[in-house]
Formats: structure tokens, sequence, C-alpha cells
């Protein structure tokens, strides 16, 4: 059985799976560890690439990121979790400070914080302002310190999902996460991370989904919520 499951949701992600899925096999030597890819209707030659590297691709007709993870969840079978996006935005060489967190019990979610020391020209003016209004939001309606609530590079372990009410399917599935294991009175700990520029096909809507985050966070608060698929 595998220590960690690493979760990578895909759509037409052919420019950068590669250098992702190497640098996620190279930080993880030590560990035993599998990879799925879930797959969102690619056009591209991702599955091809992610299947030759050694990855479990797992397909997924349905839309949205947070379905992306969902179906993710439910098939794998690591002691711990851990996830990252597919465009070499994130540093998979960081997962075992996350992982070694939890191997030690200091935490039961580790968090990446890529804001805390943000490069200039890593993220659009826009991209960033929206996060910082998500996060004053998160911050102010959960009575949290987080620093980066819409990170997308975390870890965890896979038994405390069934405390976690997860129901979202799109981009807010990433807060909504994080705001449930705080709810559960779970452990929660950040690391701070360099984030780096997108390599690929731009996929996230600035300004529309930072207003779909913030009406789902106030909705989650006063549990105006949709029943879970």
């Amino acid at each position: 059985m595998p220590e960690v499951s690493v979760i990578i949701p895909t759509m037409n992600e052919e420019a950068s799976i590669e250098a992702v899925i190497d640098e996620v096999q190279t930080a993880l030597v030590g560990w035993r560890f599998e990879i799925l890819i879930v797959d969102t209707e690619s056009r591209d030659r991702t599955r091809d690439i992610a299947t030759a590297k050694g990855a479990r691709v797992l397909l997924e007709p349905r839309h949205g990121y947070g379905r992306a993870y969902k179906t993710g969840f439910a098939a794998a079978t690591g002691t711990f979790l851990a996830a990252l996006d597919a465009d070499l935005t994130y540093p998979a060489h960081r997962f075992p400070d996350f992982l070694t967190a939890l191997a030690e019990d200091r935490a039961d979610f580790v968090s990446g914080d890529r804001l805390s020391g943000l490069s200039d020209g890593t993220m659009t003016g826009m991209h960033r302002v929206g996060n910082e209004i998500l996060n004053v939001a998160f911050r102010s309606l959960y009575d949290s310190g987080i620093r980066d609530s819409q990170s997308g590079m975390w870890s965890f372990r896979r038994s405390i999902l069934s405390r976690l009410r997860l129901v979202h399917d799109g981009m807010a599935f990433s807060e909504e996460l994080k705001l449930e294991v705080i709810r559960a009175g779970l452990r929660f700990l950040e690391i701070p991370i360099e984030y780096r520029t997108r390599v690929g096909e731009k996929k996230i809507r600035s300004v529309s989904d930072a207003a779909g985050n913030l009406l789902w966070l106030a909705r989650k608060r006063v549990g105006w919520i949709p029943r879970s698929p």
C-alpha cells in the first residue's frame, strides 16, 4: 500500500504534465507513493504522457475542480493525500516538508502559503487582489488566521475525510476543504512556498471565479448550501 497518493487534476496540460510528474517522483524518493491523474476530456496528449510516466489516469467526464478531487479521493489508497495543479505553478519538491509534518503528528492538514513571499510577475494584479479579498472574507467569516485560503497545494491524512462535508464541485472546493478542516477542529498548518508562472493554457477566470468563491464562503457560513450529489 502506498504511503502517499498524489492527486493532480488535468485538462489539456501536455505542455507541463511530464515536468510535474518528474518533480513529484524526484521529491518522493524514499516514500511509497502513487500518482493519480484525474483527467477531464483532454484533447491533447496529457493522458498519454501521464501514463508513459507511470501515473494512473482516471477519466472524469464531469467538469469541475472539486469534482476532479472527489474522484481522486475516492480512488486513492495512501495514508496521506497530496494535491497540486498540473501547470508547474506549485513546487512539488516541497512535499516532503508537508508529509513530514503529518507523519510526525504535528498537523492533520498542511497547506502551502503562496502569498507571504510572492515574487513579482508570477501572479497577475487582478488575481492577487482577488486572493486578498477572499482571504479577508475567510478570516472574518471563520475567525481564522489563514494566510492563503485559495492555495492549490496541500496534504492531509486520508482518515479525516469522513469528518469533512465537501459539497462544491468547482473552484470554491479548495477554500471549502480548508474551512471544513478548521470547523472540525483539526490541526491546520501553513508552510510558505514559492509560486511560479503557469505553463500552458490559463484556466482560472480571475473575476468570475473570485466572485463565485466569495459568494460560496458566505453561503457556507450561514448553512445555505445544496445537498451533496
